[in-house]
């Protein structure tokens, strides 16, 4: 699929220079995702892993654990009026025997590229019970200089980004900070979709020695989809959300915000880090 980018004209305006020149931009479409032939959810997201993106985003919703829960993720052919296939819908269908829980088919969801929650009736809805629980997996221990490296990898290896500086990306690193995968979107949950979602199909689900990195904060979302995929670290580059920082501490999931140079704040599951004595602080 050749549309992760687009050329659109742009006026540029440098030092009171006006110039005109294309500009590569990052393509943002929806992707309507249909779970055994019924419509699901919608999301805007970059065109790219698509299968993995439905895959990941079924991971987090309790659907989907294993590959072989899957029989078949295919686009469905003929969207449109005239027959054309616009690959903008991926309809995933289970294994016989899969149960699906009743929430996914009880509504429909529209998703931002900024907010994966939209439209959710509440969020008991995605306080969904994890397969793997964190607290039940072996421990992790990393030390702090590691976690300060990681954001720096994930820029070098951000590809699409140093020619549209407009995606988020979202990185899985090993205990050892080794490069597992990475990718870009629009979105930085489509972002962590496509990551679950090429774990599950490889077979790697749990990944319980890992650590997911995000550009941008850490919502409470991406907070579930680390959970429901089994990863005990999470850390952003920014700051969380109050919710993401309770489901993390109810999970045992270890959350990192602020992740900037030398410098990040523990909000929960300190136990994983190689800490120094630490001091409190008034005020």
């Amino acid at each position: 699929m050749g549309r992760v980018t687009e050329r659109r004209k742009v006026i540029r305006v440098r030092d009171g220079t006006v110039s005109s020149r294309p500009d590569t931009l990052v393509a943002e479409e929806p992707l309507e995702i249909r779970l055994n032939g019924k419509p699901l959810a919608i999301t805007m997201r970059t065109p790219g892993d698509d299968f993995a993106l439905a895959a990941g985003f079924l991971v987090s919703e309790g659907v989907l654990g294993s590959p072989s829960e899957v029989r078949s993720i295919v686009y469905c052919a003929g969207t449109t009026a005239d027959g054309t296939n616009t690959y903008n819908v991926v309809d995933v269908r289970t294994a016989a025997g899969v149960v699906v829980p009743d929430i996914t088919l009880e509504r429909h969801v529209y998703t931002t590229s900024s907010c994966g929650l939209c439209g959710k009736a509440s969020l008991d809805a995605v306080r969904t019970t994890a397969r793997w629980p964190i607290s039940d997996t072996p421990p992790v221990r990393l030390e702090p200089g590691l976690l300060a490296s990681l954001p720096d990898r994930l820029r070098a290896a951000q590809r699409v980004f140093d020619r549209t500086g407009g995606l988020h990306a979202a990185a899985l690193f090993d205990e050892h900070g080794d490069l597992l995968d990475v990718r870009e979107d629009v979105g930085r949950h489509n972002a962590v979709d496509k990551l679950v979602g090429l774990a599950l199909q490889s077979g790697r689900l749990p990944l319980s020695r890992a650590v997911l990195l995000v550009s941008g904060r850490a919502s409470f979302e991406l907070a579930q989809k680390a959970v429901m995929a089994g990863i005990p670290v999470l850390a952003a580059v920014s700051a969380p959300s109050s919710l993401a920082v309770d489901l993390a501490t109810e999970t045992g999931l270890t959350l990192v915000g602020f992740l900037r140079g030398n410098s990040m704040n523990v909000y929960a599951g300190k136990e994983r880090i190689a800490l120094r004595e630490e001091r409190e602080e008034v005020g």
